[in-house]
């Protein structure tokens, strides 16, 4: 009876959707033709405005069709360029500041760029976007233009204008493969484990149906010294990179993004879903992945051409979007709380047969930077989630108590006349501390004195504020809708060269200094350490993880001499007077009772949970609490199982 029922209620094929769609517009609305564009079905028109100022038209279909549908601007009425963007500035109120207008030719869009994006909206009384549209030729969207312009957003702007021909044809071809017939109506799921399991490092996963095969995750473990160790095991699958459907990307870090360039490179051709802030984020971090090899002498397994790639195939998602990837499985991505654009993965396969979430690296908890993770799905059947702190002694200190410790730690060395050296990771991290500093300092708790920041931080803040959607709510609406905003506080000054670092490194000027890389091994900080390190008046403030073999664990465990690098290649030897302290609970990963209320807070209760990105001792733990707990089959695979789903 329940085989009958779903089969009653089976998508409608390709031609029935178009029939439907012909059928339910409206003449006024003069469609010119309709084309799917990837996961979406895309109406053309030339009058634009009717179905902008109709809004229940397309949602009534969306309703029917159970798809995504766009409405674009027919090609015969945008006007050139030049004079689009004469007429947007004719039409932008002055208090609003325009900064830039962006124009993509595949999708007949003009992003708007401003200083004061909400006197732009819909609801603004003197910017209605239907007229602007009409007299433009282009559908319009508004952005915040960034105190900082972003080097890789218009990197990737100006990459996707060159390949406009060549993607408005790939994302035809992505629509006439999800929109395809099913072959078969049987479902059956599987999962194949390819990295990440039994360890943190390469994470990697691919969901298989008869009809689909997604590759979840594609990192690398920058630490192993062989390939076999290193990179997903890909080679233990029976398949090509041409058979796969699509490659989603849960968030930008390397071990979750290094591997794909590669992929790229050796041919992979398909879609890469991701969120929008997910695609600078990780083109950021796998360009510096290159230079880093090269500093270090290794050959990088990838090039700049292949990240540019990823920009071509990529098709970013909102957070809350339901998207068909495949004939027979569609994906919501959500908040997972982690990095900016981080997300859990949901997939919906079948019709309703399985509901699986892929939860990536996860923080079940609110930070200055995020909301806590999503956990309202309709329906999971099964769970897999992370296990960075699977142990129950894996527990952080709340956010009020390590905040406190954090003032303290710094209004205690400023208070002596010294610096405070926090060596971080440029992404997420940096922009977390940033904000605490910003808010506390304008409290007045803690000290104020010039905060300096040096390496990638400028850029990943600059990406950061470009989509504040992705931010908390008070810091979101503080970007959006006031002109205070913390990433353009006066208390940053960003060094962009080396020969700027004379103020940070002034003796008697206590100030603040984030620099990277997080665990002294590279970078900036390490020129900062050298000047720190011997006075007894400052500080070196750890706040992320330090590594076993690095240079900030040795310095962390009591080291009081550290053998350097110099100019020339000299070895210089640098003693530790500094005080040395390490904050833990700004982690980016939720501890053991964050993942134990997130898997007891999802409801209907789920069928099975998997466990992995953890050492082997964190998952079976975890796992082994989880099916004693909360009364739910818990299971942590190893690399290279296969597991029924469905």
């Amino acid at each position: 009876m329940q085989r009958k029922q779903q089969q009653k209620e089976l998508p409608p094929s390709s031609q029935n959707i178009m029939a439907t769609i012909l059928q339910s517009i409206p003449k006024e609305a003069n469609v010119t033709k309709i084309e799917y564009e990837g996961p979406r079905i895309a109406l053309y028109t030339n009058s634009p405005r009717y179905l902008m100022e109709n809004n229940e038209t397309i949602s009534n279909l969306v309703s029917v069709i159970k798809k995504r549908i766009v409405v674009r601007t027919d090609e015969s009425i945008r006007k050139p360029e030049d004079d689009a963007r004469k007429i947007i500035a004719s039409l932008v109120p002055d208090d609003a500041k325009l900064q830039n207008t962006l124009f993509d030719t595949a999708t007949g869009e003009v992003s708007i760029e401003a200083k004061r994006p909400w006197l732009l909206q819909r609801n603004a009384k003197e910017f209605n976007h239907a007229e602007v549209t009409e007299k433009t030729g282009w559908k319009i969207r508004v952005r915040k233009a960034t105190t900082v312009p972003s080097r890789t957003i218009q990197t990737i702007n100006a990459t996707l204008k060159q390949a406009s021909a060549e993607r408005s044809k790939q994302l035809k071809q992505v629509g006439d493969e999800i929109f395809r017939p099913r072959l078969t109506q049987r479902t059956e799921v599987s999962l194949y484990t390819l990295g990440g399991f039994g360890q943190v490092g390469r994470s990697s996963l691919l969901l298989s149906t008869p009809e689909s095969k997604i590759l979840i995750d594609c990192g690398i473990n920058p630490g192993a010294r062989s390939p076999m160790d290193a990179f997903p095991r890909l080679d233990s699958l029976n398949i090509t990179l041409d058979d796969l459907d699509a490659i989603v990307i849960g968030h930008a870090h390397l071990d979750h993004t290094g591997f794909l360039p590669t992929l790229c490179k050796y041919g992979y051709k398909g879609p890469i879903y991701c969120t929008e802030p997910t695609l600078p984020m990780m083109n950021l971090i796998q360009l510096d992945a290159i230079k880093v090899a090269a500093a270090q002498g290794r050959t990088p397994i990838y090039s700049e051409r292949d990240v540019k790639q990823i920009m071509r195939q990529t098709i970013t998602l909102p957070y809350g979007t339901v998207t068909d990837i495949s004939p027979d499985i569609k994906l919501v991505l959500a908040n997972a709380g982690h990095i900016l654009g981080s997300a859990l993965c949901h997939f919906h396969i079948g019709n309703g047969d399985h509901n699986f979430v892929y939860s990536g690296d996860i923080k079940f908890g609110k930070s200055i930077l995020f909301e806590a993770a999503s956990w309202n799905f309709p329906r999971v059947e099964t769970l897999l989630i992370e296990s960075t702190y699977g142990l129950k002694e894996d527990i952080q200190p709340s956010r009020q108590e390590v905040e406190s410790a954090f003032i303290n730690a710094v209004n205690n060395t400023l208070a002596d006349g010294g610096k405070v050296l926090i060596p971080i990771p440029a992404v997420g991290r940096a922009q977390e501390i940033m904000m605490v500093i910003d808010h506390y300092m304008k409290s007045g708790e803690m000290i104020e004195a010039p905060v300096f920041t040096e390496g990638m931080i400028s850029e990943a803040s600059a990406i950061h504020e470009s989509y504040p959607e992705y931010l908390a709510r008070e810091l979101k609406q503080k970007i959006l809708e006031t002109d205070d905003n913390p990433f353009d506080s006066e208390y940053f000054t960003n060094i962009e060269h080396a020969d700027a670092r004379e103020e940070p490194m002034r003796e008697d000027s206590p100030c603040i200094i984030l620099a990277t890389s997080g665990m002294l091994e590279g970078g900036p900080v390490l020129e900062y350490f050298k000047n720190i390190a011997p006075d007894k008046k400052s500080k070196v403030l750890f706040v992320s993880y330090q590594v076993n073999g690095t240079l900030g664990r040795r310095v962390l465990d009591g080291s009081k001499q550290a053998t350097m690098l110099g100019k020339e290649g000299k070895v210089e030897v640098v003693t530790i007077n500094c005080g040395v302290e390490k904050l833990d609970g700004f982690s980016g990963h939720s501890d053991y009772n964050q993942l134990m209320s997130f898997v007891q807070r999802l409801r209907p209760k789920l069928r099975r949970v998997l466990v992995n990105h953890g050492e082997r001792k964190k998952s079976e733990n975890l796992a082994m609490n989880i099916r004693r707990m909360h009364r739910v089959p818990a299971h942590y695979p190893q690399i290279q199982e296969a597991i029924k789903l469905f």
